[in-house]
């Protein structure tokens, strides 16, 4: 067994099947970007034949990334073969993902083929895919329901044929440690020609244990992991990344492995998948979130505080978490706050860009004594947002009346597609009366999913960041705003996901069949 646990991210792929978390194109080759920083192994872009959206997404990561490798999946049918084979052409590194089920039901019910056709096609599939690279996965959906026996004969036709990675995904969250673990092991052991191929695992979330599920295959052979940052993904989400590597790094008395990963980029890239999805981090998630590092028990504190490793079994600044202040006012120069943002990994991709995000820091320097790194964090993704989404609307300004025994009553002015446009409304509160003032002037026909609000730091003059989720014609979309304010945080993150509701993006969903 190798010593190496590759580490594969899905988070352009699987994690985009969240519902409202589509990505734009740009938005991808960022995330792309982070993750090649993160030095993660494997890099799956996306699901090229989707939409011609998706391709350009796998092409465009394809060609900015060289130090990671770029995949593209597709399923064991020729066309979706050839679309990936062309998406990848500029990788400097490719590998084309190709799978089919191969539990009893799936190939009953959905694909409607002996378990004979089902070897055939997936052997047919690995060998055309060996026509664009070297470098073939082939996974076998619902492999956690499938009998062991097959799964071993498929396995050794498909290394036979040229496939380099095996991977045995938990397609419904439906095993547990132990069971599945062993199963890994078994499919190993009774694989002839196992020692060929990297094993790999592909686990959801769906009873809570795909973590566990993937940790216990790895005690059991398995040398790849396949996982998301902040375990985003469909349904319950996928194995998060952040834990994988953290358990296989803090435990290395346990795990006979270990990752590549430069953990301290994993904070800043949780951020940035959270700021780009919407999908907020909740307080007490393990390594990434907010309370991950934070100890309320005066016991724990003062233990702390004499022996750091009474209570802590890591330490925060490995995973990227960090004290350090933007000390800068609204006296501060543009090379302070390019140094800052070099410090946190953040690049733009124009002068344009940076020269927005300066100015939203110098407006946020007036209205805050002191500036902190997810204060930046949230201004880059402000910066991001606007110009990855074609605006055409705009908040030029928003005036809100909140009295006690009062009905509040909001006035708005909005630039719609060239033309500024004026109303107003009364609410239940400020943010109500606020969000009815657009809709009267957009009348979007939207239904509002989910509205939520979380301080970016502590203190009262924290910025509010707010998520809202948008739903019309079965289209999901989330939208972003952060500001001091947070009724104007509420206007901003509304007025984006309007604007991802009106533009004609050229995007199927991007749920394709899922691993």
């Amino acid at each position: 067994m190798s010593d190496k646990l590759f580490i594969f991210d899905t988070t352009l792929r699987d994690g985009e099947q969240s519902p409202g978390a589509s990505m734009t194109k740009e938005e991808k080759v960022r995330i792309a970007k982070a993750l090649e920083r993160m030095r993660v192994d494997v890099i799956e872009a996306g699901f090229p034949i989707a939409s011609s959206g998706d391709f350009e997404s796998v092409q465009a990561v394809a060609r900015e990334i060289k130090d990671s490798t770029v995949c593209g999946l597709a399923r064991a049918l020729d066309p979706d073969i050839d679309r990936a084979g062309e998406a990848l052409k500029p990788a400097a590194s490719g590998r084309i993902h190709t799978f089919i089920a191969t539990s009893p039901i799936h190939m009953e019910r959905k694909l409607r083929m002996s378990p004979d056709e089902v070897v055939k096609q997936a052997v047919r599939a690995v060998e055309r895919a060996r026509r664009y690279t070297d470098d073939v996965e082939f996974s076998a959906e619902d492999a956690g329901r499938s009998e062991i026996d097959f799964l071993c004969r498929i396995f050794e036709a498909v290394i036979a044929a040229g496939a380099t990675t095996i991977n045995i995904p938990d397609t419904v969250g439906y095993n547990v440690p132990e069971q599945f673990g062993a199963m890994v092991g078994r499919a190993i052991e009774g694989t002839p020609n196992a020692d060929k191929a990297v094993f790999s695992v592909h686990c959801h979330n769906d009873l809570g244990l795909a973590v566990a599920n993937s940790l216990s295959a790895v005690l059991n052979g398995a040398r790849q992991v396949e996982c998301t940052i902040n375990g985003l993904g469909e349904r319950a989400g996928n194995a998060a990344l952040e834990e994988v590597v953290m358990a296989v790094r803090t435990r290395q008395d346990v795990f006979p492995c270990e990752t590549g990963i430069d953990a301290t980029q994993i904070v800043p890239g949780s951020r940035l998948v959270a700021g780009i999805t919407g999908f907020s981090v909740q307080p007490n998630k393990a390594i990434v979130g907010a309370n991950a590092f934070a100890h309320e028990s005066g016991i724990h504190q003062d233990g702390v505080l004499k022996h750091r490793e009474t209570y802590e079994i890591m330490r925060a600044e490995d995973v990227g978490w960090s004290a350090n202040r933007m000390v800068l006012g609204k006296h501060s120069g543009r090379n302070a706050f390019r140094s800052r943002l070099q410090d946190l990994g953040v690049a733009f991709a124009s002068e344009e860009e940076l020269n927005a995000a300066f100015q939203r820091f110098k407006t946020l320097a007036d209205k805050k004594h002191e500036i902190y790194d997810e204060d930046i964090q949230a201004l880059v993704t402000e910066t991001n947002l606007e110009h990855s989404v074609n605006e055409r609307i705009k908040l030029v300004s928003l005036r809100v009346c909140s009295e006690t025994g009062e009905t509040p009553e909001a006035n708005v002015t909005l630039w719609v597609d060239g033309e500024e446009k004026r109303g107003s409304a009364p609410g239940g509160g400020p943010v109500d009366a606020a969000l009815k003032a657009i809709e009267s002037i957009v009348d979007s026909q939207t239904e509002l999913l989910l509205y939520s609000v979380n301080n970016i730091t502590t203190g009262t003059d924290s910025q509010g960041e707010v998520t809202v989720r948008l739903e019309r014609g079965g289209r999901i979309v989330n939208g972003q705003g952060a500001d001091t304010d947070i009724v104007i945080a509420s206007a901003k993150a509304y007025i984006n996901a309007l604007n991802k509701v009106v533009t004609a993006a050229e995007r199927g969903h991007p749920q394709g069949p899922e691993l």
